[in-house]
């Protein structure tokens, strides 16, 4: 089995290398590690590659890396979650430096070591599962640490204590900031049909490479009464995705200038986006932020701040319901 001593970040284990270097159980996404008073003393969080086996066609929520934070979906295949067992153990890190070993999946019974998590925030959403039915899942995201690259296992704990500190000192996180909340969805129609459609078609969003999700954007937007509208390039866009201008038609807000930040994005969008996008606005223009995720009430508060310029906020559930009204074919962009 050859138990190691340490990990090191990018490189490959086996299962019973992890298994038995950590003490933990041989199968599992979430793996605790306790000790004989039940107290949590480390714990293995398995994800799963996206160039696995199972393809995003397959599973539009799977597990995924975007940027330095994980997103991932708590056990539990079928049926609502619960934040019970397993899962409630990962909740203990806010209270308690406990280190998250990082894993991912590889196939083969071989896994890739991540780094040390921290987690971030946890938030209820729906989703469709593999018999098409509704259901409630929860949500971790968790912040990749990729430094230190070596994790001696003897010294996890302290090496976790330290990193936690660091981060939550340069990146403070309020009770506002891990909070996920809902916008109001007055035009969505509220039954089961109607709520089923908005997230089937949301999981189909999740499937569309970024850049040809910025030209469905750019189409929906076209749709939706504005003129010249525009993609910007791949590269270099400074944080801006699609520029428009409200159509003459528009006898109050002719010729306006929109601009939007589009982001095919699984985690939730927080208040530094928002600050970061309305940074990047042309003085004269309107903004307006879309993703296929959610937003955290901190950025909710931020985009309606009462002293500085207002932002749009359109999420995915909104998102659908506009794609959905306006008819669009959105396998032209899959």
């Amino acid at each position: 089995m050859n138990p190691v001593a340490a990990f090191h970040v990018g490189d490959a284990y086996t299962n019973d290398q992890i298994r038995f270097s950590l003490g933990l159980e041989n199968l599992g996404g979430i793996r605790p590690s306790v000790d004989a008073s039940k107290n949590l003393r480390h714990l293995a969080i398995i994800t799963v590659a996206e160039e696995s086996v199972r393809s995003l066609t397959e599973n539009p929520y799977h597990d995924r890396i975007e940027g330095d934070v994980l997103i991932y979906t708590a056990q539990g295949r079928e049926g609502d979650q619960q934040i019970s067992g397993r899962n409630k153990r990962l909740l203990e890190q806010y209270s308690v430096p406990v280190p998250f070993f990082g894993f991912m999946n590889l196939g083969q019974q071989t896994y890739r070591f991540l780094g040390l998590l921290e987690l971030l925030r946890y938030y209820q959403e729906t989703q469709t599962d593999r018999t098409r039915t509704l259901r409630k899942v929860w949500v971790f995201e968790f912040r990749i640490h990729r430094q230190p690259d070596v994790i001696p296992i003897d010294q996890a704990i302290a090496i976790s204590a330290s990193l936690l500190v660091e981060s939550r000192r340069q990146n403070p996180l309020s009770d506002h900031e891990r909070e996920v909340a809902d916008l109001p969805s007055e035009r969505q129609l509220d039954n089961t049909t109607a709520s089923f459609e908005l997230e089937d078609l949301r999981g189909h969003l999740l499937q569309i490479p970024p850049y040809r999700f910025e030209h469905l954007i750019k189409e929906l937007v076209a749709v939706s009464g504005f003129s010249n509208v525009s993609v910007t390039s791949a590269s270099g866009d400074g944080g801006i995705d699609i520029n428009a201008y409200v159509d003459d038609a528009n006898d109050f807000f002719a010729g306006t200038h929109v601009q939007a930040q589009v982001k095919r994005w699984r985690h939730s969008v927080g208040s530094v986006e928002i600050n970061q996008f309305r940074g990047a606005l042309s003085t004269p223009a309107k903004g307006v932020f879309i993703t296929t995720s959610h937003y955290t009430r901190a950025a909710i508060m931020e985009a309606r701040h009462v002293s500085k310029p207002c932002i749009t906020l359109i999420d995915g559930s909104r998102l659908s319901s506009m794609i959905i009204r306006a008819r669009l074919n959105i396998q032209n962009f899959l």
